[in-house]
């Protein structure tokens, strides 16, 4: 069981990037799927999940209406649109995994056992 997220990189304020978090080894589409980030000096926080199904999303009141979470489940792979980007998203973001959470759950990273390597997003002002 593999989770590569990829995606991050430089952007100016205001601009737009898109993660990727594709899976190895297993059947993403049965999994559930969180973005979460940490700031240097900070505690990691959940960013966006979606269910197995797509059918429910989470996102973080800080990301909302200009983050979005989706999923291609025959890429095997779980995408997260991240527009008008503001130097306090400068973090990096982790995908995570997991097969068996509730809804009540999703935006708990402790919820997730499977987890990628992360990917840097530097927003400049």
């Amino acid at each position: 069981v593999q989770l590569q997220a990829s995606g991050g990189g430089l952007v100016q304020a205001g601009g737009s990037l898109r993660l990727s978090c594709a899976a190895t080894g297993f059947a993403l589409r049965a999994y559930a799927v969180g973005w979460f980030r940490q700031a240097p000096g900070k505690e990691r926080e959940g960013v966006s999940c979606i269910t197995w199904s797509g059918g429910s999303t989470y996102v973080a009141d800080s990301v909302k209406g200009r983050f979005t979470i989706s999923r291609d489940n025959a890429k095997n792979t779980v995408y997260l649109q991240m527009n008008s980007l503001k130097p306090e998203d400068t973090a990096v973001y982790y995908c995570a995994a997991d097969d068996n959470i509730i809804l009540s759950s999703m935006r708990r990273s402790s919820s997730y056992d499977h987890w990628g390597q992360g990917t840097l997003v530097t927003v400049s002002s």
